[in-house]
């Protein structure tokens, strides 16, 4: 019987294979059980808290409110040393003027670094829950209603990840995507 001991090697090898499948398949429910909370978390609530943001702003708005209060010195510091008050107040209102153009470019500033940081955030979300579960990150985007244009549909669509999923979204994508040239 020459052929029983290699069943036997071979039966041995698919049980040890099938152990350890077991063992990575238990570690991995466990990383995704840990993961899948925190990827979610984030995606839900994607920017900065609000305590962050007002110390974000306070932070811009005092540089700029210590610049121009340096300005403003420099001014009445002359005014003294000279003891010439011509254009003095037309120099303050000017700096006043300036002051409230500069806090308004630094507000918008802000404003559009807390959005780019929520949205890079939720990406980076999407990227993690995709790599959980094995799920094209164009598809998960669609899913939750993110327009393709901001997840790099093209990148993430020639990625071949080699899953069902991946190429449904591939598949999708480009289906979807030419429907408004075809409907236009």
């Amino acid at each position: 019987m020459p052929c029983c001991p290699k069943t036997s090697q071979a039966n041995s090898l698919i049980s040890s294979s099938n152990s350890l499948n077991q063992q990575f398949l238990g570690q991995q429910q466990q990383i995704g059980n840990l993961l899948l909370p925190q990827f979610q978390s984030i995606l839900n609530n994607p920017g900065l808290s609000p305590s962050d943001k007002a110390a974000v702003t306070g932070q811009s708005q005092g540089a700029l409110a210590s610049a121009f209060d340096a300005l403003q010195q420099s001014a009445q510091n002359r005014l003294a040393r000279t003891r010439n008050s011509a254009g003095f107040s037309e120099l303050a209102d000017e700096l006043a003027r300036q002051k409230g153009i500069a806090e308004g470019n630094q507000v918008q500033r802000n404003q559009l670094a807390f959005t780019n940081t929520a949205f890079q955030r939720q990406m980076a979300a999407l990227q993690g829950l995709s790599g959980l579960f094995g799920i094209d990150t164009n598809l998960l985007g669609r899913t939750l209603g993110i327009p393709a244009e901001l997840l790099n549909a093209r990148a993430n669509a020639s990625r071949n990840t080699g899953g069902f999923f991946s190429a449904l979204g591939s598949g999708l994508g480009s289906s979807l995507a030419a429907l408004p040239s075809a409907l236009f």
